[in-house]
């Protein structure tokens, strides 16, 4: 069986919040909503193909927006992918999800539905808009019924860190198949995350204790340990080892930018990922993605430019999140601004 090759593919601006930390508004409020033709999405179908035959992979794409049930041809494109036999997930909002809508997304081979909750009721709401977080509960049963695994994900910040708990007992309660959370990556506007690297890990601390307990208690939630300092973690607290046999200078794992994954925007845009800022890479109408993966992708593999986990042990499988990192510092290769580790550079200076 052949790998897969993760596409994030944006098909459409087009949404019915403007949430505070939404990637699309944060730098220009005025923006207008870029949406692709039928004819670009078939395009952009034509080159992933071409990319996994180069390559010898299977296209795997998480199709999301803006919301994508938006756009005028998801379902036609939904069609498509199922007479190819591609397999999907879908990353949107709650608010068009019906039982008729859920059973024909499974249908066509949706596996997995994505929601937000970015914090209890009253800070879900002001981050999004009022009624979302009601709404976003309500539809996982929908979501479910329907036989699609419903995932919640949520954007971690300061103004939300001490919410986060209360968040995994609500959809745990919620039946949710799988959750987990990552952090927010600052805008240009806005470089702090309100989180310092005690407070971080900490709130890893008392979610592993969380999802313990739950899986202890036979709970059906699937605890997604998404965010790359919990190998950190589990380093520390002896639940993950090096394995003796790893070859240097080999990776294994930790952030997949430049390894597994890039972003294609509605605009044609192609980004090594699209939580990176400026990492764009080329047009999905222009380049070939077979060849922008072994020219421009390739300055986000260069491992050892890591000013501090190119001093850690764990280089070749946390790296912590260059996302935020990029978004705080303007440096994807700058420190991971919550990982706690201290790592000293050749001056013997903690890093």
């Amino acid at each position: 069986m052949k790998q897969f090759f993760a596409f994030q593919w944006h098909i459409t601006d087009d949404c019915d919040q403007r949430c505070k930390h939404c990637y699309i508004f944060a730098e220009d409020t005025c923006k207008r909503p870029d949406s692709m033709s039928w004819e670009q999405m078939q395009a952009v179908v034509d080159n992933c193909e071409d990319f996994c035959e180069m390559y010898d992979r299977r296209p795997y794409f998480y199709i999301t927006g803006g919301d994508p049930i938006l756009h005028p041809h998801f379902w036609p494109l939904l069609e498509l992918l199922a007479i190819k036999k591609i397999p999907f997930t879908i990353m949107g909002n709650p608010f068009h999800l019906t039982d008729e809508v859920c059973r024909r997304m499974k249908l066509l081979g949706c596996e997995k539905y994505q929601l937000s909750i970015d914090g209890l009721e009253r800070t879900h709401d002001w981050f999004r808009k009022p009624g979302s977080y009601r709404t976003t509960l309500e539809k996982i049963a929908t979501i479910n019924g329907a036989g699609i695994r419903s995932v919640v994900m949520t954007t971690v910040s300061g103004a939300n860190i001490h919410e986060v708990p209360g968040i995994i007992d609500e959809v745990v309660r919620a039946g949710v198949n799988v959750y987990a959370f990552a952090r927010y990556c600052p805008t240009s506007e806005e470089k702090d995350t309100g989180m310092t690297p005690r407070e971080y890990r900490h709130l890893l601390e008392e979610c592993d204790a969380k999802f313990k307990a739950y899986e202890a208690a036979g709970y059906d939630t699937y605890f997604n340990r998404k965010d790359h300092l919990w190998t950190l973690y589990q380093y520390e607290t002896g639940e993950f080892r090096l394995p003796e046999n790893a070859k240097p200078g080999m990776i294994y794992g930790g952030c997949n930018c430049g390894n597994c994954h890039m972003t294609i925007l509605p605009n044609g845009d192609v980004f090594a990922c699209r939580r990176v800022q400026n990492s764009k890479v080329g047009s999905v109408f222009e380049d070939r993605l077979a060849d922008l993966w072994v020219a421009e992708m390739e300055r986000y593999r260069q491992f050892d430019r890591f000013k501090k986990c190119a001093k850690c042990e764990l280089l070749s499988w946390c790296r912590g999140c260059p996302a935020v990192a990029s978004g705080a510092r303007g440096d994807f290769y700058d420190a991971d601004p919550q990982c706690w580790k201290e790592c000293n550079d050749i001056t013997g200076e903690k890093l």
